[in-house]
């Protein structure tokens, strides 16, 4: 099939991390599609085929989902499974039929959370359904070769809550900040840890609110929340020149 290099197909284009793809596209030669679920439903394997061979992009980024809200996952495992490991799955095999290029954004919630600084190379082991739902879709992915899969930790811009974490730590990045990255890092594969600093939620959050309260994930959540998901993130600024 031939590609149009320059082509980038977006799922989920409605989401909140689409969006901020959307505001990018004025500063880039890159096109961007971000197809309605009447025109790209990843639980249909037709309508992905004949939308990418229509389109004939280079590129997909794979963000459509079932993300929030986390507890969906343990109330209600078939969407789980069919928007996160089936639909994924769905993604994949059109991508690898194509020679698409596939790059799946995943989460770092597919690691432990017990020490944090965990390698592209660390075990894992989920601990909450939606980490296993996002793990399932990697296993897919990993079998494709020409794809990336991108373990990462994004928030929205402004940081929308009127408290934050302090015993809960991540790499949090906002999504605008990550779509430049991931545009710089598109032509790689494999496994890569993406994110910012490793910090606790709430020293990133009064960064930009400095009147933000503190509150307990511990208390919150209690064994359903992974305390220290950091991931180590050197290769990814090695790639970036961050």
């Amino acid at each position: 099939m031939l590609k149009y290099n320059n082509r980038i197909v977006i799922t989920g284009g409605s989401g909140r991390f689409a969006n901020a793809f959307k505001k990018i596209e004025v500063n880039t030669s890159l096109k961007l599609y971000y197809p309605e679920k009447n025109k790209l439903d990843i639980m249909n394997i037709k309508s992905i085929q004949k939308y990418l061979k229509h389109i004939k992009p280079k590129y997909l980024i794979h963000l459509a989902g079932l993300s929030r809200p986390m507890n969906i996952h343990e109330r209600d495992i078939a969407q789980s499974i069919d928007k996160n490991i089936i639909g994924t799955a769905n993604i994949t095999k059109i991508c690898s039929k194509l020679n698409i290029k596939l790059i799946y954004i995943s989460t770092c919630y597919v690691y432990p959370g017990l020490k944090g600084n965990y390698s592209e190379k660390s075990s894992l082991y989920p601990i909450n359904n939606y980490a296993w739902s996002k793990l399932g879709g990697e296993c897919s992915v990993m079998l494709y070769k020409n794809s990336l899969i991108l373990r990462t930790s994004v928030t929205e811009k402004p940081f929308i809550h009127k408290k934050a974490f302090y015993d809960f730590k991540t790499n949090f990045i906002f999504h605008e900040d990550l779509v430049t990255k991931i545009i710089k890092i598109k032509d790689k594969k494999g496994i890569l840890n993406i994110g910012g600093k490793s910090q606790s939620v709430y020293d990133f959050a009064k960064k930009y609110n400095p009147k933000i309260k503190k509150a307990s994930a511990r208390k919150m959540f209690g064994k359903k929340m992974p305390l220290n998901i950091t991931m180590n993130i050197d290769k990814f600024k090695k790639l970036t020149n961050d």
